[in-house]
């Protein structure tokens, strides 16, 4: 398993833009998500859904508000 980074927002900025990373919202509530969600983000329960079909190498970046 690859290494837990830590990468500061304007990183992460660019690879949600550039469409490499996903955004993940750390929260498994919805009502968390909806009050922490961040352009861009997707919630954990969305993650989870599309796992399968996500390409090995996917970068995620998660976050929590």
């Amino acid at each position: 398993m690859a290494e837990i980074a830590r990468i500061n927002v304007a990183d992460a900025r660019r690879g949600v833009q550039a469409k490499t990373a996903l955004l993940v919202c750390a929260y498994p509530e919805e009502a968390k998500f909806a009050r922490a969600r961040l352009d861009g983000a997707i919630s954990l329960a969305s993650l989870e859904a599309r796992a399968a079909t996500l390409p090995k190498g996917q970068e995620l970046i998660f976050y929590c508000g």
